[in-house]
């Protein structure tokens, strides 16, 4: 009789938990570009599905949408975007697809960078690379979770516990930057890289970086940009050319070789690392950054 009671028990319990096959349907989440993919895995955890379009090494300026992001776009809850006119093509990607997700986006109360001039890539004068000051990445993260939590208000304290947690190792990577800064020379905190990506860093972490392509990569830098840049090197004695991740090499060794820099590495700017690579989340990729840039300007010209 005894057993029987239990066996009833444990009969009732049962029905109460959830089984297997019913366990919590993930939320579908599309991040545009890597970065955000990593913002919302972060902070989403195992609530969330996330589908990133542009992935790991891949030039969000220049993307093309396939059908079959239309689709996956289509079948999303909630869509996280930069904003800052960063994904030119995803307007009409959203369009296409008929979706009915929430649209998020991640720099809302972020003050952007004014551009002196655009360099006629349709930014609208704002520089979208926001992401690049960790005081920003903080700001993103809010954002994230809070959409995060409309689209799933069930998910609410852990989404709140996940980017709390996250917050945390954004305060000591920013501490781990500042210090790294510190240790350059005032006079080597200079850079060249191909494409002015890292505006919000100069004015974040006081390292000045010149850069050929202005904000977007999508037109190519004039002989007349190289020329004055190789003559600026020579002049201010600038440190290290670096390469990026998004761009073609061969400019940035060109105005190594024709200027007598060297290459101080390859610097990761709007894309991830591949998950097995150097940068593979946002802080592996900024703590990766700012030791190629430590370690090529500590050491000044070759």
């Amino acid at each position: 009789m005894l057993n029987r009671r239990f066996v009833l028990l444990g009969l009732a319990a049962g029905v109460a938990l959830p089984l297997p096959g019913l366990a919590q349907e993930k939320l579908p989440v599309v991040a545009s570009f890597s970065i955000l993919g990593d913002f919302v895995r972060e902070i989403g955890g195992e609530r969330v599905a996330v589908t990133t379009l542009v992935g790991p090494d891949g030039d969000a300026h220049v993307y093309s949408p396939t059908p079959a992001d239309a689709k996956t776009v289509a079948g999303a809850k909630l869509v996280v975007v930069n904003g800052l006119k960063f994904e030119g093509w995803l307007t009409r990607l959203i369009k296409s697809s008929g979706t009915k997700a929430t649209i998020a986006t991640a720099t809302t109360g972020i003050t952007p960078l004014k551009l002196a001039d655009d360099h006629g890539h349709g930014h609208g004068g704002e520089d979208p690379h926001a992401w690049q000051s960790v005081a920003n990445a903080k700001i993103y993260v809010g954002n994230v979770r809070d959409a995060l939590t409309a689209a799933d208000p069930a998910g609410k304290s852990s989404y709140e516990t996940n980017a709390a947690a996250y917050l945390g190792k954004l305060d000591a990577l920013e501490a781990e930057i500042k210090a790294a800064v510190a240790r350059i020379p005032a006079d080597r905190r200079k850079a060249i890289t191909s494409h002015d990506a890292f505006g919000y860093f100069v004015k974040a972490y006081g390292i000045a970086f010149i850069a050929p392509q202005g904000v977007s990569t999508e037109a190519e830098a004039s002989a007349k940009d190289v020329a004055r840049i190789i003559r600026q090197i020579k002049a201010e004695k600038v440190p290290a050319v670096f390469l990026e991740n998004i761009s073609n090499p061969r400019l940035a060794e060109q105005i190594a070789k024709e200027s007598g820099a060297k290459i101080g590495g390859r610097l990761y700017s709007d894309a991830l690392s591949a998950a097995n690579g150097p940068a593979g989340t946002y802080i592996a990729m900024m703590k990766h950054n700012i030791s190629q840039i430590e370690k090529a300007l500590v050491a000044g010209p070759a």
